[in-house]
This record gives C-alpha cells, sequence and structure tokens, in this order.
C-alpha cells in the first residue's frame, strides 16, 4: 500500500478517535483498504442524522475515486443513494489528493441541502434512478474558500487565467483573511476547474517552493435560479468590510446562502 495512503489513514485515525467513529475493516496489498467513519450531519429539519460512510481506496486512489457506502437508520434507501452519488460528484473535483476527510466535511456542510431536493424525497424506486441521474447542462455557480494566498499575486492571474480559458464567470472576493471564489459556468467547466485548482501549483509554502491548494473547500454549489445574478465578467475585488461582502452576496441573490456559508469563516 502506497505511503500516502498509510499517512492519510493514520490522520484520518487521529481525527476520528471518538467512541466507535473509525474502524479499519480490511487493509489488502492487492484490494486497498477498507474502513467505516460514523460522523453527524445536520438534516432539513436542523436534527443531527448519524451517518455510516463506508469508505474503499482502491490501489490506484487518489487518482481515481474511492467507493463510498452510505448508511442511516434516519435516512431511506433512495436518499443514502443519493447522498452517495453526491459525494462522488464531490469527489471528483478532488482527485489526484487525500480527499476522504474533505469529504466527510462536505456532507456535514451539504446534506440538509441535498435532503431538500426533489429527487431526495421517499420512494424505492428512486434508488436506480439516482444512480444514473445525468449531469444538468444549465448554468451552474459554486462558492470557494481559500485559507490563504502567499504568492498573491501570482496566484491572481492563475485563477483568471483558468477562468477566462473555461469561459467561467464570477468574482474572486478578498475581505481582509478571508478568500472566496464565486463562479457561474457550465458545471463541467466548473468541475474542471476544481480539478486544476487542486492538482496545479498554485502558490507557494513557506519555504517559498511552489506547492498545491490543499486547503480549499466548496461551500456550496446549485443550479443557478432566476434570482441569481448573472454575471458578465470574471472580477477579482477587494471588500473593506463585512457589511461591503454582504452587500455584493445580497444584490447577486445570495443573501441566505451568505448567511448559512460565509458567516461562520469570518465570526
Amino acid at each position: 500500500m502506497a505511503e500516502p495512503v498509510r499517512e492519510e489513514l493514520s490522520a484520518l485515525a487521529a481525527i476520528f478517535c471518538g467512541p466507535d467513529e473509525w474502524e479499519v475493516l480490511s487493509l489488502s496489498e492487492t484490494d486497498g483498504a477498507m474502513f467505516r467513519i460514523l460522523t453527524k450531519a445536520e438534516g432539513f429539519t436542523d436534527m443531527d442524522i448519524p451517518l455510516q460512510l463506508v469508505f474503499h481506496l482502491p490501489l490506484n486512489y487518489p487518482s481515481c475515486l474511492p467507493g463510498i457506502v452510505v448508511n442511516s437508520k434516519h435516512l431511506t434507501r433512495a436518499q443514502c443513494e443519493i447522498v452517495k452519488e453526491k459525494l462522488l460528484e464531490q469527489a471528483e473535483t478532488l482527485l489526484s489528493e487525500p480527499m476522504v476527510h474533505e469529504l466527510v466535511l462536505w456532507i456535514q456542510q451539504n446534506l440538509r441541502h441535498i435532503l431538500k431536493r426533489p429527487e431526495a424525497g421517499g420512494g424505492g424506486e428512486k434508488c436506480s434512478s439516482a444512480a444514473s441521474m445525468p449531469v444538468d447542462d444549465g448554468l451552474w455557480m459554486t462558492l470557494l474558500h481559500l485559507d490563504h494566498m502567499r504568492a498573491k499575486a501570482k496566484y491572481v492571474k492563475t485563477v483568471e487565467k483558468w477562468a477566462s480559458d473555461l469561459r467561467l464567470t464570477g468574482r474572486l472576493m478578498f475581505m481582509g483573511k478571508t478568500i472566496l471564489i464565486l463562479l457561474q459556468g457550465d458545471r463541467n467547466d466548473i468541475k474542471e476547474y476544481l480539478i486544476l485548482q487542486k492538482t496545479c501549483k498554485v502558490d507557494v509554502d513557506s519555504s517559498g517552493k511552489k506547492c498545491k491548494e490543499k486547503m480549499m473547500s466548496v461551500l456550496f454549489e446549485t443550479k443557478v435560479q432566476t434570482e441569481h445574478k448573472r454575471f458578465l465578467a470574471f472580477e477579482v475585488k477587494e471588500y473593506s468590510s463585512l457589511d461591503e461582502l454582504q452587500k455584493e452576496f445580497e444584490t447577486t441573490g445570495l443573501k441566505k446562502l451568505f448567511s448559512e456559508f460565509v458567516l461562520r469563516l469570518v465570526k
């Protein structure tokens, strides 16, 4: 088993160290690693829903997707299948980097939004259709959070070039130490951007060496609705206060998402 995978397993064991939170199910030099994580995520009734997530990391992980199984006594079989598919979609944006912890964080932040979608209603017949749900070709939007930029000028130019090459519009937003990227465009182009963001050396580490972005998180992803502003270009903007940043989101039709996702970053 590759050393990076062993390191990821060790890190996960240290993170999920509570009672019954972590269990290694199998370790094999031919079949990879399989383990279980018990966690909780907020549902649409604001109640925490216990989730059992089983991950299988094949030998060529993280160059390929992990296997994922989702179980919960509080969700229907169809809902568990949809949660799994959304996790796999998110995993596609994290290829080539250790991703399990980030996937767990992502589902903790996004479960209630997944369950609110029409396709997440009850009904056993939805299990098979959920697994083959086509990617929507409409206009999509996603909000990313970056922890820091050491080589800011170079990093900004790289982000602008990727957005231009992929025909994405939106904002690169700075407010104090908070860094956000809001993107609009074709969903496949947004996914391509996320792959670039995670796999290319866009910044420098504390010693000045080029490094990949390891501290990016996807705060939300949604299809652009009628109330959402359509951006005509990609712009870099600096905000002097939280109120100014909030106003940007309000004029974009994202007031609710600002309060749910952005405020927690700056409080």
